[in-house]
């Protein structure tokens, strides 16, 4: 069968282009920008690509198309395909008739930490030897793709509350048939689909209502509006994560490199990875009650955990130049910059002071070691700063949604840049005023490339948060960084 795939080089969508070519289909795809490295992955396994939505795309008209949630009515592909009449579906929709209709779907929805908690919970099955089947919106370091079709019966699948395509406006995952299903956190987001909060909860209303009774729901303890969605209907027996909570864990150090899991308040062992921060240790819960439902022994999904390598764009360390660090993260949303800002500091301070002793951790972990304030300046024991870059690019923080949490949520950083375009739509120097001198706003990547190669000095941290490209920043920082002379 051919199929011609709309949107192709977005993460998902060249995800579903990569397994409809493994199931042996000839696949071509259209997109707007047809750009490394997706490009590359989809022309490497022999899948022609196209440049634009033109009409001529569909002519010869292919058997299928397979239509992505970007397209829009009056792209000229889009009424050729209805003119025409040629049969055409979203990628969900495809996705669960030809691949999760007969797998064992374990599904990662919330918020925030779906990527990396998708790519944790592939790597444990991995592991343990179940040859798993997935589709994320990363590229989990341990596989070095964001999708295969795997060998076994178990497929996990990143669940994206994003809407489906312009017919079918419900989220795609309620097409998702999971068995087991991890609702890592929900919070508001994607101002561009939903009005509030209660829409998206009502979308994971409809995801609820698809697991069946014999699967399993794992849930963070406490999360009032995910509480509100259980509510409105439960039917599927329910495991919950955090204090409390059936999983739980003992941070054994501040940043969360080492933690003691307990299930049923008893301790059953420990985790010693590459990771940090509490969100991730709350990922790592909640994983390892949902392999444990597919039938990973704990002891196992335990060794695994400490053999996970993480997830490309979180958190990612993209160089070292004289000593100063240069990560990338996907952080777009307040609680995420937060967050990543958190874990980041903390890992910081544990590599320059060497912190030995778990019961100093402990006392770390209450708050004594870290304080920060909006408009003050940020104290810790670690010697180097965290210097914040910026880019306000997903759809919900353009449209300022964000705005009044923004400025707080980049407290702990010591200097931030914020990339502001002409087209941004909102004052960022307001915004971001209660920052006060440490907050400097530009219109040009390369200004902020020269702020930050002039102001780094040894053992600083600097933190580049976008979810896009941000014009090859990363590289770029590395290269200004090196010709900059001696660290200060």
């Amino acid at each position: 069968m051919h199929l011609h795939i709309l949107g192709i080089c977005g993460t998902f969508m060249g995800g579903i282009a990569l397994l409809a070519r493994a199931l042996g289909h000839r696949v071509t795809g259209s997109d707007a920008n047809v750009y490394p490295p997706m490009s590359t992955q989809l022309e490497a396994a022999g899948i022609g690509l196209m440049e634009g939505y033109d009409a001529s795309h569909l002519d010869p008209a292919p058997d299928l198309v397979v239509v992505g949630n970007a397209m829009k009515r009056g792209l000229p592909v889009i009424e050729h395909l209805l003119d025409r009449g040629l049969p055409y579906v979203s990628g969900p929709e495809w996705l669960k008739q030809h691949l999760l209709r007969d797998r064992w779907v374990l599904a990662v929805a919330g918020t925030h930490g779906k990527t990396t908690a998708a790519s944790m919970l592939a790597w444990v099955l991995e592991d343990a030897g179940l040859k798993p089947g997935f589709l994320i919106g990363g590229v989990p370091r341990d596989f070095g793709i964001s999708a295969r079709l795997g060998e076994g019966p178990f497929f996990v699948v990143e669940a994206d509350e994003y809407d489906t395509a312009f017919f079918d406006k419900r989220s795609k995952f309620v097409h998702y048939l999971p068995r087991t299903l991890i609702l890592n956190n929900l919070e508001f987001d994607h101002a561009d689909i939903f009005d509030d909060l209660g829409m998206i909860q009502r979308q994971f209303h409809h995801l609820v209502r698809t697991v069946p009774g014999s699967g399993l729901i794992i849930h963070p303890r406490g999360e009032a509006a995910l509480d509100q969605v259980l509510a409105m209907g439960c039917w599927t027996r329910r495991e919950s994560v955090g204090e409390g909570g059936d999983w739980s864990a003992d941070l054994l150090a501040a940043d969360g490199s080492r933690f003691a899991v307990r299930q049923g308040g008893e301790v059953v062992g420990e985790v010693q990875w590459d990771l940090t921060g509490r969100h991730n240790v709350a990922n790592a819960l909640a994983v390892l009650a949902a392999a444990r439902h597919a039938g990973v022994p704990l002891a196992q999904g335990l060794a695994a955990l400490g053999r996970f390598q993480g997830v490309k764009r979180r958190l990612e360390l993209r160089g070292e130049v004289r000593g100063i660090r240069v990560y990338d993260d996907f952080a777009h949303h307040p609680t995420a910059i937060a967050t990543t800002l958190e874990g980041l500091r903390r890992h910081a301070e544990r590599r320059e002071h060497c912190l030995p002793d778990p019961e100093t951790a402990r006392v770390e972990e209450a708050g004594t070691a870290l304080t920060a304030s909006t408009t003050g300046t940020v104290s810790g024991r670690g010697t180097g700063r965290i210097l914040a870059v910026l880019e306000p690019r997903s759809n919900t923080m353009r449209l300022g949604v964000h705005n009044a949490t923004l400025a707080a949520s980049l407290s702990l950083a010591h200097r931030i840049f914020v990339y502001a375009p002409p087209d941004l739509g909102w004052d960022a120097a307001q915004v971001f005023a209660p920052l006060g001198e440490r907050a400097t706003v530009f219109s040009r990547v390369e200004d902020i490339i020269d702020g930050v190669a002039r102001e780094a000095r040894r053992s600083d941290q600097v933190l580049v948060m976008s979810n896009g490209g941000f014009q090859g920043i990363h590289e770029r920082l590395l290269a200004a960084l090196a010709a900059a002379g001696p660290a200060g």
